[in-house]
């Protein structure tokens, strides 16, 4: 699939700001292949059980379509990223809460925790340390949930954010002390 220039998927949300409802649509289809790779790159960094498509479909339907206010490509990609992040936070905690009486076995003291439950645990703890983050310094939370959710790189989040490159590597470092120490490591 030949990649849309930016220009033409800003036109594309201005229309479907102004109420064109198959303007979004082809949109998110501009970067529906870029979309993937994001899904892909942050599923196997979990080892979850989501199939890409699904995660990708799902993060469209968080959005919430004609109500979307994306105003350009940079940032139709990090409400994406951001609505991935939020699918599989709510999948994380329906298993945890499937785990507390969903008909499974219990878990002893003994038993060890699986890959999936691992991962559950992870995307729980990220959450709560991006909310408490975005409070305290909201483009490096912006910064940490691109790379992480979204799976950009440095270059691309710089872009995405409007900032130099300098600028995002001193927000990363901000980040990862404040996760550091919210780690208790």
């Amino acid at each position: 699939m030949e990649s849309i220039p930016s220009s033409d998927v800003t036109v594309l949300l201005a229309r479907a700001r102004a109420g064109d409802g198959s303007a979004l649509g082809a949109a998110y289809s501009a970067v529906y292949d870029e979309l993937k790779r994001a899904a892909r790159l942050q599923l196997r960094r979990m080892h979850d059980d989501f199939q890409t498509t699904a995660l990708v479909h799902e993060a469209y339907l968080k959005l919430g379509g004609s109500q979307l206010a994306a105003v350009d490509r940079n940032h139709l990609l990090a409400l994406s990223a951001r609505a991935m992040r939020q699918v599989l936070v709510d999948d994380a905690r329906t298993r945890k809460a499937d785990k507390r009486g969903g008909g499974q076995d219990a878990v002893t003291l003994t038993a060890s925790i699986g890959s999936g439950e691992q991962a559950v645990v992870e995307v729980l703890a990220l959450d709560e340390m991006l909310t408490s983050l975005h409070k305290l310094d909201e483009r490096a939370a912006q910064a940490v949930e691109l790379r992480y959710f979204g799976g950009y790189s440095e270059q691309e989040i710089a872009g995405m954010l409007g900032v130099t490159e300098r600028t995002l590597h001193r927000d990363w470092r901000k980040a990862r002390a404040f996760m550091l120490t919210e780690l208790g490591t």
